[in-house]
């Protein structure tokens, strides 16, 4: 059963899809309730992230004596993915014991590893990130609740014919070996043109130009707008994606006062290098930038290299920490950011970056970022 969700992009309805991390849950709440309540499902229902519920096809349906395993093929709408069609596939075990219900998660055949620092997940954890585990604990959590279960119910995620997509990912480049990624943070993948995406952008800056504000915050992603939405007003931070460029003009055209590029450094970093649209086929150069930004102020050939061999900008973090170089490298960052800012954005606009490392908070502000940060904290507190 395809889900039957479009958006019009360019004049055409294109299908949306289900992430992995939906598949993933999915599964494992059909297999804990075949396990539970003896029940075979054909079709499995899911409240994703973002509200939407999704009714999923069940295949596969295998059990035990203590166990049940259930599939769910995944579904990528109209958009290009290497993951298409692969079947997710959970097996649910059951330890019944006197205390209270808990749950638990491991990876199988399919699902890659962590191997290198500075990921969603730790070394030597499997490659599911956060919301993900959630959404499959939830689902654990949900059934054996609904069961009377008492005990311990753990959850294997598989995917067979996982590493060999994952060879077609960048799982190999970031350290991740084995298999693919279970990923997601809405639950659903919407299929988007470039142009459709920054006329989006666009349309949503008119909105809060046309109620009369003149201060907003870009940010890239659903991490950033966390982060900064701690900070600053919710309905004044519009999600960018990878198109900083051109939500920058798109704010100035439409008389926007002051302007916050604001998320993971991972993105902004590239704005250093003049990369104005973050996405990694127009190029990569985080840890270029880095690397000769700590030379200059005097790194060594060992900290150098070691920034050069750095998966993500995270462990890049850890690097220039352990060297003494975390706060001058990042002002000397700043300081090239700010000039490209202010040459896109001209006159009369204050265009400002802040970017911050999990666990390290906010590491690089350029001059007026942070009295900027401030004005919007005090409108924030003012809501």
């Amino acid at each position: 059963m395809k889900l039957e969700r479009y958006k019009t992009v360019e004049g055409k309805p294109l299908r949306l899809g289900y992430t992995t991390g939906s598949c993933a849950a999915a599964a494992a709440k059909a297999a804990a309730r075949a396990l539970l309540a003896g029940e075979e499902p054909a079709l499995v229902r899911l409240e994703t992230p973002s509200g939407v519920t999704l009714e999923l096809p069940v295949e596969g349906l295998a059990r035990g004596e203590s166990w049940a395993s259930c599939g769910v093929r995944k579904d990528a709408g109209d958009d290009p993915d290497v993951t298409d069609g692969l079947l997710i596939r959970a097996t649910v075990r059951g330890e019944p014991g006197p205390g209270p219900l808990s749950v638990a998660l491991a990876a199988g055949e399919g699902i890659g590893v962590v191997t290198l620092p500075g990921l969603d997940q730790p070394v030597g954890e499997p490659a599911i990130n956060r919301v993900p585990r959630e959404m499959i604990l939830a689902a654990l959590r949900e059934e054996g609740e609904r069961a009377g279960f008492s005990g311990r119910l753990t959850a294997t995620i598989s995917v067979p014919g996982g590493e060999e997509a994952a060879r077609k990912t960048f799982n190999p480049r970031l350290g991740i070996v084995g298999g693919i990624s279970i990923l997601g943070t809405s639950g659903l993948v919407e299929p988007m043109s470039e142009a459709a995406l920054v006329d989006t952008i666009r349309a949503e800056l008119s909105v809060l130009a046309a109620a009369g504000e003149r201060r907003v915050v870009l940010t890239p992603g659903n991490y950033g707008k966390e982060f900064f939405g701690q900070t600053v007003p919710d309905r004044l931070a519009v999600k960018c994606g990878n198109f900083l460029g051109e939500a920058l003009d798109a704010a100035v055209a439409l008389g926007f006062e002051e302007v916050l590029l604001a998320g993971h450094l991972g993105k902004l970093v590239k704005l250093a290098g003049g990369l104005w649209n973050t996405h990694s086929k127009y190029g990569d150069c985080r840890m270029e930038l880095l690397a000769a930004h700590a030379a200059l102020l005097g790194a060594g050939r060992e900290t150098v290299a070691a920034l050069f061999a750095a998966p993500t900008t995270v462990r890049a973090g850890e690097v220039l920490a352990e060297a003494g170089l975390l706060a001058p490298v990042m002002d000397s960052l700043a300081g090239k950011m700010a000039a490209l800012l202010h040459a896109r954005a001209g006159t009369g606009v204050t265009a400002e970056a802040a970017a911050y490392l999990p666990g390290r908070g906010i590491v690089l502000m350029t001059p007026g970022a942070r009295a900027l940060l401030e004005r919007l904290e005090e409108r924030k507190e003012t809501e």
